[in-house]
């Protein structure tokens, strides 16, 4: 199963909500987790990693906290994901040759396939900005996250 790390999920609640509040205004982690309710050492380090990358710019003190400093316009989905997870890869083979863990490797018959759809994917991330990620309005879309046994999710 596809699935997006929590880290990353952390780091998008937390840009949304400041996007949403005015240009420069500090937001602090624990403002985030009370109102995401989130956990603090996760979102925390998440935020740590986003001011390292310029994205977040931290402010010191009693009253500091964290401004957003780049446009989401710039920021593809992939360059957020790899700031926080590393390499995008779909499976292990398509790490670099040190990190792969994969026994198989040397006999593997889709290692071919599988980096051409890891780079498919990895452009597909690309192409999506974090401004058009988060600027979907997330009170006009309804999902059925949780379908009864044997049946399929409800269409919106």
């Amino acid at each position: 199963m596809l699935k997006v790390n929590r880290k990353v999920e952390y780091g998008l609640i937390a840009l949304k909500h400041m996007w949403g509040k005015p240009q420069g205004q500090l937001t602090s982690v624990r403002e985030i987790c009370e109102l995401y309710k989130a956990p603090f050492d996760p979102l925390a380090h998440v935020l740590r990693i986003l001011n390292a990358n310029g994205i977040l710019q931290s402010e010191q003190g009693a009253h500091g906290g964290y401004r957003l400093l780049q446009d989401l316009n710039s920021i593809s989905l992939a360059q957020f994901i790899e700031m926080i997870e590393g390499q995008l890869a779909w499976t292990d083979c398509i790490m670099e040759f040190d990190e792969c863990r994969c026994g198989m490797l040397d006999a593997c018959n889709i290692v071919a396939p599988m980096h051409q759809f890891n780079q498919r994917l990895i452009e597909f991330l690309h192409s999506i900005t974090l401004s058009d990620l988060l600027a979907l309005n997330s009170d006009a879309v309804k999902f059925n996250l949780r379908p009864s046994s044997g049946a399929s999710a409800a269409t919106p």
